[in-house]
């Protein structure tokens, strides 16, 4: 553990501050992408129930709240996020820095996440007891992928595993589980359609670590664009991109209807994104433009797909 000043303990207001930050819902985009996804395919089967898919995004929300507070703790004794220079920090990297910024103590970041993880399991519970028992199995590993991200003892993100774990909840967990709760089981449509969306979330991650590399390789956080090199790392970047969309060209010979290729709408700013990165890997200004159009991409990518799916099953 790295030893640092903690902060002052902060007044009910910066406390108040510090929930918003680690809860503000423009945290839950990613989410919300795959989400949508699970919903319009599940949407493409059949009538949606709305309430449970209220409940869903609820505690969804709630998972992610909890995974942000829970890694605010992992990411401060390390002191991956204090070792961040003004100079490298962006609006996507960086961590939500609560306990660096004095808006909360080690100890308040603790109980906020432990009252996240409490409303996102006893929503679960809820929806295990009085819809679908069998979402138990995606809660319990969305919930162990969000506390293990940084947790001990995986540490995922430290081992370079964070990556694929991104991927793996952001894409086929939040998708199947969001369709498990509207039609009772899973079908190949979901996890087909959250393929793409795991790629292009993943890459969005990918964008996000390279101006925290530095910070990030001294306090033994070997995120694989630490592990790679940042150059190696633009060009890894790209063929994420690449697959995402041709996973998305690919749908419609798995039977997916073919308005699908709305999804494709993002590729354009996942091309801007690849080649600003390629051409200025080291460069953080010119490195957050990339990471905005990485959001955009997989924003317009998800939003596409759910449109697909609700135009097929309209026509």
């Amino acid at each position: 553990m790295v030893t640092h000043a903690l902060p002052a303990n902060p007044s009910l207001h910066s406390i108040a501050a510090g929930v918003w930050r680690v809860a503000d819902p423009k945290i839950t985009l990613a989410s919300v992408a795959s989400m949508l996804v699970g919903a319009a395919a599940a949407a493409w089967q059949g009538p949606v129930a709305w309430g449970w898919l209220a409940l869903t995004v609820l505690g969804i929300f709630f998972v992610e709240a909890a995974k942000n507070a829970s890694g605010e703790i992992f990411d401060w004794d390390s002191g991956a996020d204090e070792g961040v220079r003004d100079d490298e920090r962006s609006p996507f990297s960086g961590g939500k820095r609560v306990i660096v910024d004095g808006l909360l103590t080690r100890t308040e970041t603790a109980i906020v996440a432990a009252v996240f993880y409490a409303a996102a399991i006893a929503i679960g519970l809820a929806i295990v007891l009085s819809r679908e028992p069998t979402v138990l199995w995606l809660g319990m590993i969305g919930i162990a992928l969000a506390y293990f991200y940084h947790g001990p003892p995986f540490r995922l993100a430290y081992r370079g595993l964070g990556e694929l774990a991104v991927a793996l909840a952001y894409g086929p967990v939040i998708a199947a589980g969001t369709y498990l709760v509207q039609r009772g089981s899973i079908d190949a449509t979901v996890l087909l359609a959250s393929v793409p969306v795991a790629l292009a979330i993943g890459a969005f991650l990918w964008v996000n670590e390279f101006p925290d590399a530095r910070a990030d390789a001294a306090a033994g956080k070997r995120t694989l664009v630490v592990r790679l090199g940042r150059p190696d790392a633009s060009v890894v970047f790209g063929e994420i991109l690449a697959a995402a969309y041709l996973a998305v060209f690919m749908l419609p010979v798995f039977g997916l209807p073919m308005t699908v290729w709305l999804g494709l709408a993002g590729a354009p700013h996942a091309i801007a994104a690849s080649r600003r990165l390629y051409a200025h890997p080291e460069d953080i200004r010119h490195i957050v433009p990339a990471q905005a159009w990485t959001l955009l991409s997989f924003v317009l990518m998800s939003v596409g797909l759910a449109a697909g799916f609700v135009i097929a099953t309209l026509t």
